[in-house]
């Protein structure tokens, strides 16, 4: 059997927080779009009309990302859109001009566009773009050349997942933003499509918090979420995260390898429903007795004879 990893000793002194600022919900398109812009295009829409603050696609350059024998390897499976993985990543991906067009598209709509950067030369061809953040997906994190980038040729915010990363690797990215830590978002994550709920390890957030945040060390925490339903979201917000970040998809039973663990419309609205109203639930009576109670403690109070 093995032993639970020790608690750290600074998560004792975690307190609940006083009133509850509501996180921006950002809408993971990603390749759920199956390659087709005009289906991008509608869920973008009804991501904002589901509560999404920020849309956020993906963006690679697959051959400077992968191996020729990565590139070419068989990739013959019900939810390939190519006989080898490079001709898969080619089919989903957008170039930049379909990208800025996307943009334009979003802001006429009243939602953020943004997008995961995967390679230098993605990571250059998005800033051109001057979106407010940009994303590091787990995967890229120790991109070192392509966040020294973002750092020096970007001017918004770098949003940066620590799945699959070891702690060596999350102060590396931190010590390359030195210089401008407010700009950076680190999100507690776990690199899995879907998620078991006992390796979702919410705590992280107040880890990162009391390590990067409160020391000044980055600009904020967020929550990306791989797992399934909307049950452990809302505890995401009172932890602390900023931001809450979760796989969208128009239908759960496309054709894709991301959709099984994403959320459609329907379990997207509830998420950023039930979160809003966590905290406008978030107080202290503000009198012993509550206008709404007046009425009925005057039709129902016992009264003592």
């Amino acid at each position: 059997m093995v032993s639970p990893a020790p608690v750290p000793s600074s998560l004792n002194s975690f307190a609940l927080p006083g009133s509850l600022p509501i996180p921006k919900f950002i809408a993971e398109i990603g390749c759920n779009h199956r390659g087709d812009v005009e289906t991008a295009k509608q869920m973008m829409v009804v991501a904002k009309t589901c509560g999404a603050d920020v849309v956020k696609f993906q963006k690679r350059h697959s051959r400077e990302l992968l191996t020729p024998e990565q590139y070419n390897a068989p990739y013959e499976n019900i939810n390939s859109y190519g006989k080898t993985y490079g001709e898969h990543r080619e089919f989903l991906e957008f170039d930049l001009e379909t990208h800025a067009k996307l943009k334009s598209y979003a802001e006429e709509h009243g939602v953020e566009y943004s997008t995961s950067v995967w390679d230098l030369t993605s990571a250059r061809e998005l800033t051109s773009l001057k979106p407010g953040l940009l994303k590091v997906p787990s995967a890229c994190n120790n991109h070192v050349a392509m966040l020294k980038v973002l750092r020096d040729e970007f001017e918004g915010e770098v949003h940066i997942s620590v799945g699959m990363s070891t702690e060596e690797e999350i102060e590396t990215a931190v010590e390359v933003f030195q210089s401008c830590p407010h700009r950076v978002v680190l999100y507690s994550c776990t690199s899995g499509y879907p998620v078991p709920f006992d390796d979702v390890c919410l705590l992280e957030i107040v880890r990162l918090i009391q390590k990067y945040k409160n020391t000044g060390r980055v600009g904020a925490i967020g929550f990306s979420g791989h797992h399934n339903g909307i049950a452990i979201d809302s505890i995401a917000t009172v932890l602390g995260a900023s931001f809450i970040e979760r796989h969208f998809t128009l239908d759960r039973a496309w054709k894709g390898s991301d959709h099984s663990a994403s959320l459609e419309p329907s379990g997207f609205s509830r998420l950023t429903r039930d979160i809003k109203h966590l905290g406008q639930a978030w107080t202290f009576r503000s009198a012993e007795l509550l206008p709404i109670e007046l009425p009925q403690r005057e039709k129902l109070k016992f009264r003592p004879r």
